[in-house]
């Protein structure tokens, strides 16, 4: 793989290279994004052309489809999810807005009903199928409030667990997707469910994943017309591999968990800042088998794609929700922190013959993928006002259009609200706000009662496994700087953080 980074290609290499492509026809995007899976699973980090964009260690994991697909690809080695949690990266990643106003400020479920995707929100699949595309979603959905609308059972949750997670879409939610088959959130990974286009529930008995990808292969196949015929498609696959729970062979395929059974800590955990002590260490078996596991079915959707002529003319992306902290910083937490290995996503964007294999540094946020996809497969004059990002196509085309780069992606942190006399959470209380920069990791959390909680800065470059916070009162230029970058990402974003003048009224 060739290791330049952001280097223009003439405009005339840029004809030539789409020259074979109908003027008419918009590309097919297939959208890939199992959740929690961390940017440093992959092993190509380890290779010298991509090691050198990076200061960390790969996780010792088998993952030859992705490496080979990382090859033919562009990868962003600073993709950043701005709210690094499951339902509200999905908000994000939908509408191109910002949880405030996209409406899933926290994890949907039944005890949060203000956390659900707007019904009136413009959404990424309400667009292209506006286009003309036929828009698929496969797999875990997690953007809706939980209510009583079970299909086979009316007026009831779908399910006897209190506080419910889990969720039935009806059609009037979807925002375009007009094949469906999916859920909520449900984490028995080889007892997974799903309801389909008409509403009707299954119950396959397999693993997620593998299930997942033949209801993929289907819909590319087109033989019980699951999307229309000679139309561009828009394809979502969301796995919930690599996602919790990683206790058991009922999590992963006992051939995948074969690779790392017999593998000791000191090989399985090759990263400066964790912690084997904690009792979720042996958690990394089984979450790097999910890892190769879903590596593998990535690998049979981009070979049915190949076998059927489709892969010239497709845009194919594999990402993630947020990262896994996996014993990093001492924290159970996987996600919902500002630490790299939670808020630090894969992103490898695949566009033959439009686009040149190499990683890219660019901070390339959740809040900029909608219109950065809209505009690649053609549709800049349709993304919707409502967007909050950057179309970043530019970056990715290399075709010299000017194109307003990021100097900073921005973090959120939100925790629940208060309870109400009901039992349920009134609105979320914003705990935390930060930003990544080209060399740091900044934030700043409070307390429920406004006051300073902490001060967190790390250099990324000097400090890539973030074990040496460095002291904000002796770094009083470093620390002036980013607090004014924070200010005008708060500021871009119309947070209530710049909202409520949070960082002035703080005492630090």
């Amino acid at each position: 793989m060739k290791n330049i980074d952001k280097v223009i290609l003439p405009l005339t290499t840029l004809a030539l290279l789409g020259c074979e492509q109908a003027k008419d026809q918009r590309p097919n995007i297939i959208y890939v994004y199992p959740d929690q899976f961390r940017n440093q699973a992959m092993a190509f980090w380890n290779e010298p052309d991509y090691a050198e964009h990076i200061g960390w260690k790969a996780d010792p994991v088998k993952t030859p489809r992705l490496d080979g697909f990382a090859d033919e690809s562009i990868v962003f080695s600073r993709a950043m999810s701005n709210c690094p949690l499951s339902s509200p990266y999905r908000g994000i990643f939908l509408t191109g807005m910002y949880p405030e106003r996209n409406g899933i400020t926290l994890n949907c479920m039944a005890e949060r009903p203000q956390s659900s995707l707007r019904e009136d929100a413009t959404c990424i699949s309400d667009v292209l199928d506006a286009a003309g595309y036929s828009c698929g979603y496969i797999g875990k959905l997690h953007a809706d409030h939980p209510t009583p609308n079970d299909p086979a059972n009316p007026g009831h949750y779908v399910s006897d667990r209190r506080p419910e997670w889990d969720a039935y879409t009806p059609v009037e939610r979807r925002h375009g997707f007009t094949y469906w088959y999916s859920y909520g959130t449900f984490d028995e990974h080889k007892n997974p469910h799903y309801w389909d286009t008409e509403g009707v529930r299954h119950d396959p008995k397999v693993w997620s994943v593998g299930h997942e990808t033949d209801k993929a292969i289907e819909f590319l196949r087109n033989r019980n017309e699951e999307r229309k015929k000679d139309a561009p498609f828009f394809l979502t696959i969301a796995y919930n591999p690599p996602h919790s729970p990683y206790e058991s062979l009922d999590d992963c395929m006992e051939e995948d968990f074969a690779i790392y059974k017999d593998m000791d800590y000191s090989e399985l955990y090759v990263r400066e800042n964790a912690d084997t002590t904690l009792t979720k260490a042996d958690a990394a078996r089984y979450y790097f088998a999910n890892v190769t596991g879903v590596d593998r079915e990535f690998g049979r959707l981009l070979d049915e794609l190949k076998e059927l002529g489709l892969d010239r003319n497709t845009i194919v992306i594999f990402t993630s929700d947020h990262g896994e902290t996996m014993c990093s910083q001492g924290t159970y937490d996987p996600k919902n922190s500002i630490y790299t290995e939670s808020f630090n996503v894969p992103f490898i964007i695949r566009y033959p013959e439009r686009i040149r294999p190499r990683v890219d540094s660019t901070l390339f946020s959740t809040i900029d993928i909608m219109p950065t996809l809209l505009s690649l497969a053609g549709l800049n004059d349709m993304i919707p006002s409502s967007a909050e990002g950057r179309d970043l196509s530019p970056v990715i085309l290399e075709n010299g259009k000017e194109c307003d780069t990021p100097d900073a992606a921005l973090y959120i942190r939100n925790v629940n609200g208060p309870y109400n006399e009901k039992g349920l959470v009134e609105g979320f209380f914003p705990a935390a706000r930060g930003i990544k920069t080209d060399r740091y990791t900044f934030e700043i959390a409070i307390q429920k009662d406004g006051t300073l909680s902490r001060v967190l800065i790390f250099d990324d470059i000097n400090d890539p496994y973030q074990l040496n916070p460095l002291d904000y009162k002796k770094e009083p230029d470093t620390f002036a700087m980013l607090l004014n970058k924070l200010d005008a990402k708060l500021e871009e974003a119309n947070d209530i953080w710049h909202r409520e003048n949070r960082l002035d009224n703080l005492k630090f």
